[in-house]
């Protein structure tokens, strides 16, 4: 098994059921991502950069987006606490994925892939 299948199932409950829900949205609505492992979590490229990663910590799921300085779509939805350039949308259960958002937020990272990191 790839490391970051396993890391996606050696999770507790309810984060790998999180992280399984989270990794088949994104790779029906970008299809050509490729999931890595890199810095220790499940990581997506695109065209052979960093699009977005997986990570459980504490009592969360973090989806964080690479491009994030160029997100412009639910902004309000997504945190940036302790960081200075990523963003994520946290999810502490199945119930707080909203797909509709969580679809947006992909598409519109999927449009600024080819932006340069910092804006």
């Amino acid at each position: 098994m790839d490391p970051a299948s396993a890391f996606i199932l050696d999770q507790t409950e309810p984060f790998r059921s999180i992280l399984l829900h989270l990794k088949g949205i994104i790779e029906r609505e970008i299809p050509d991502v490729t999931l890595k492992f890199k810095y220790r979590i499940p990581f997506y490229y695109l065209e052979g950069r960093p699009f977005c990663y997986l990570n459980q910590t504490e009592d969360y799921v973090d989806l964080g987006f690479w491009m994030a300085a160029h997100l412009s779509v639910h902004l309000d939805k997504m945190t940036t606490k302790g960081r200075k350039m990523m963003k994520s949308l946290r999810y502490r259960n199945l119930a707080d994925i909203d797909e509709y958002i969580l679809c947006d937020i992909l598409r519109n990272a999927y449009e600024v892939r080819n932006k340069k990191f910092y804006s």
